[in-house]
C-alpha cells in the first residue's frame, strides 16, 4: 500500500514566512475584507425574515461600503510597478 504524504515540507517548513511585500497586499487588501464581512453578516441576518425598510438600508449601505472599499483598492496607485 502506498502511503500520502498529507503535510508535504512546502506547507509545514518553520521558515516560511510571509514577504514584507505580501504582508502590506494584505494591509491594503484589509478595507474591501472588512467592508465584504459585514456585508455577508447583513445577508446572514435577513435570511429568515422579510425585509423591512430598516433592513433594505442596512443592506444597501453594506452594498455601498463593499464598492467604496473596491474604489478604492483599485485606484490606489501601484506600488513598485511601471508608471
Amino acid at each position: 500500500m502506498k502511503t500520502i504524504d498529507l503535510f508535504p515540507a512546502v506547507v509545514t517548513a518553520d521558515a516560511v514566512e510571509p514577504t514584507a511585500a505580501e504582508l502590506d497586499a494584505i494591509e491594503a487588501e484589509m478595507p474591501l475584507t472588512l467592508a465584504e464581512v459585514e456585508l455577508l453578516n447583513v445577508e446572514i441576518s435577513l435570511l429568515d425574515r422579510p425585509l423591512s425598510e430598516l433592513d433594505t438600508r442596512r443592506l444597501r449601505r453594506a452594498r455601498r461600503r463593499v464598492l467604496a472599499a473596491l474604489r478604492a483598492l483599485t485606484n490606489r496607485p501601484a506600488v513598485g510597478g511601471a508608471a
